[in-house]
């Protein structure tokens, strides 16, 4: 009698274990399909700034020469922004992929 209730006590607590990790993995609010997901976009945000803090580096470090020299400054702002003297016209020359030729 006593290996009886022994054998169904250890059925009903495998049973349990199993019913609690079928409601952990499916249908909890933190289950395992939304945790891959999530992990999955904190992978893409963490791709996205790494990609945004290089290219603040590279706006930084043209920034920095813009500003540093007065005829880059203001070939920047001529090119860029068409800015001009009220006497004068502007014309950009551009190459077959509409990108100045001199940079």
């Amino acid at each position: 009698m006593l290996q009886k209730f022994l054998h169904y006590g250890r059925n009903f607590y495998v049973a349990t274990g199993l019913g609690l990790l079928a409601w952990m993995t499916f249908f909890d609010a933190n289950d395992l399909p939304t945790q891959i997901r999530n992990w999955w976009k904190v992978h893409e945000l963490d791709r996205d700034a790494r990609f945004y803090q290089e290219r603040i580096k590279t706006i930084q470090t043209e920034r920095q020469e813009i500003l540093g020299n007065d005829q880059l400054r203001e070939k920047f702002a001529r090119e860029k922004y068409l800015m001009k003297r009220p006497e004068e016209d502007v014309f950009v020359i551009v190459d077959e992929k509409n990108e100045p030729l001199e940079k």
